[in-house]
């Protein structure tokens, strides 16, 4: 993150440089691995017995949007909501849905059913250990 990023302009006219969508986990280094290795985003961040939490941050290659996922030394976050809570990856065609495909199956994990049937026939639908879903969206499919 030692790269300056421009900054977007909010409607209300802020400025805003980063993005970082941050969640709890009780697996930390499964998670790691699952966005490291199945989604291909590089460790960002990371940061040990921060008042009690452990996290890592993994991100686009710019750091611009990235994902916190912490750990609680001395308690348990609890599970994911439900089946429809997904971070969405909009990709070019087909050919990038392979390539993350064969990415997750390196880790053994297969593609699983959208709770949502929009998904289905134009995306890839991925389960990370604690039960959040990652959907590889094509978007040369919706055209």
């Amino acid at each position: 993150m030692t790269q300056p990023l421009s900054a977007q302009v909010f409607p209300n006219g802020a400025r805003v440089q980063r993005l970082r969508v941050a969640r709890p986990t009780d697996q930390l280094e499964a998670v790691v691995q699952f966005y490291r290795d199945g989604l291909g985003l590089p460790v960002i961040g990371q940061f040990e017995d921060h008042a009690g939490y452990d996290g890592v941050m993994l991100g686009l290659p710019d750091a611009g949007v990235h994902l916190e996922f912490t750990r609680l030394q001395s308690g348990s976050p609890g599970t994911a909501p439900s089946n429809d809570n997904l971070l969405v990856l909009y990709v070019q065609d087909g050919s990038d849905l392979t390539l993350f495909e064969a990415s997750f199956a390196a880790l053994g994990c297969l593609p699983v059913e959208p709770e949502n049937p929009y998904w289905l026939g134009k995306s890839l639908t991925f389960q990370d250990p604690d039960g959040w879903r990652v959907v590889i969206f094509d978007l040369s499919a919706s055209q």
